[in-house]
């Protein structure tokens, strides 16, 4: 059975996981030698390096990179991978196997933006003559938001926000840090320490004398680099949830920059995992013009907002599927024979199994909804296949 697939008998579960535990047992805890865990563990780590910022940024000197690329994934289709960082040990290993063996960017936008995204990237773009979208966006929150400034307290000492995650503080929590506010001019140093914790957990900002809230999703649109209102006509709960699982447009900009002089009347794309069009949106911004976008997405909230944006903004032909389980090998070879094959295969799976907020099921790959990566790099290898036939 090869390793990337996410066939797994209950047998061969049962097995893998006893031989697991006597491995940890026989090493004191960790388990060694050559075997691929069900939730993507081995003897390989592949850690994010400090900082983040992968093999090039704006501003940033651009360092000597050893970067392989195995002759079967040099060029057309280019492949664009992207998860969370900081997976469980071994994850990003296997990820990097079951994609031609290709060493990860790891990117945190808090070096492109006002706000940490720490995210890994896999693909075989070229990495030389990238270009970042201008203007580059502001680097600070008060840069971003200057009206905060006049409420903004001495003792907060923040400068930029944490990950932007899809759940926002209630307001019994915002209440209590205002009403902590008010205990003193300013108030004790521990109560201000227990503040500033909470406020760099939620990403709260000061709105008011004493007064904290939560960003509104047009300020995470802004972050993110999403144009003004890309997520209104959603409840704010679906507009948090759909901008905290997407992409950093400037990051993936920043990377896909280099298509544009390869491919300069326009790009067929196969889009897994579409969610609200981070990719696509990259892309339009980048002045890439989009002539079909085969789009996999199953979250109707993502859905909508995805196709709303694609008819005021293009006019290339978008298809829409509504799962990568029910995107077949076939109907991967009919869409390469019908437009002439795939530029780019751009997603990002699930990452609810891989992130390390998830304290209840955080198994790897190989959890419920993680493991839908397998299907990223079946229908790859579907799609390489059929322009390998042409």
């Amino acid at each position: 059975m090869n390793s990337c697939s996410n066939s797994f008998g209950g047998t061969k579960k049962i097995r893998l996981l006893e031989d697991r535990k006597k491995k940890r047992k026989q090493y004191g805890g960790t388990a060694h030698g050559n075997q691929i865990f069900l939730d993507g563990s081995h003897d390989e780590h592949m850690p994010p390096p400090n900082p983040m910022v992968g093999f090039s940024l704006p501003n940033y000197r651009q360092l000597p990179v050893d970067r392989k690329i195995p002759k079967k994934a040099i060029g057309r289709p280019f492949f664009y991978y992207e998860n969370v960082a900081q997976a469980p040990r071994g994850v990003w290993a296997t990820i990097s196997r079951c994609l031609y063996g290709i060493q990860p960017e790891y990117v945190d936008s808090k070096h492109l933006c006002a706000a940490a995204r720490k995210r890994g990237y896999i693909h075989n773009l070229p990495i030389e003559n990238r270009a970042p979208l201008l203007p580059l966006p502001p680097m600070t929150i008060l840069e971003a938001f200057p009206r905060y400034k006049k409420w903004w307290p001495s003792w907060d000492t923040r400068t930029q926000f944490n990950c932007l995650r899809t759940s926002v503080a209630c307001q019994q929590l915002t209440g209590s840090i205002g009403a902590l506010a008010r205990t003193g001019n300013p108030p004790p140093r521990n109560i201000q320490k227990d503040m500033i914790k909470q406020c760099k957990e939620y990403n709260l900002v000061w709105i008011g004398k004493n007064k904290v809230a939560a960003l509104e999703p047009e300020e995470i649109e802004y972050l993110l680099g999403f144009p003004k209102d890309h997520t209104r006509g959603l409840a704010s709960t679906n507009r948090h949830k759909s901008l905290g699982n997407s992409f950093h447009v400037d990051t993936v900009a920043y990377h896909l920059s280099v298509l544009k002089g390869m491919f300069p009347n326009g790009v067929n794309v196969l889009s897994l995992f579409t969610g609200i069009g981070g990719g696509e949106v990259a892309l339009h911004r980048l002045g890439i013009n989009m002539r079909t976008v085969v789009s996999v997405e199953i979250d109707k909230a993502s859905k909508r907002i995805f196709r709303d944006w694609w008819d005021q903004t293009q006019t290339g032909t978008l298809i829409e599927i509504d799962d990568v389980k029910s995107l077949t090998d076939d109907q991967v070879a009919t869409y390469v024979t019908t437009f002439g094959g795939f530029d780019l295969v751009i997603g990002g799976s699930p990452c609810n199994n891989l992130a390390g907020c998830n304290r209840s099921s955080r198994h790897g790959l190989e959890g419920k909804q993680s493991v839908l990566f397998h299907h990223y790099v079946r229908i790859l290898n579907a799609v390489k296949s059929a322009m390998a036939r042409k």
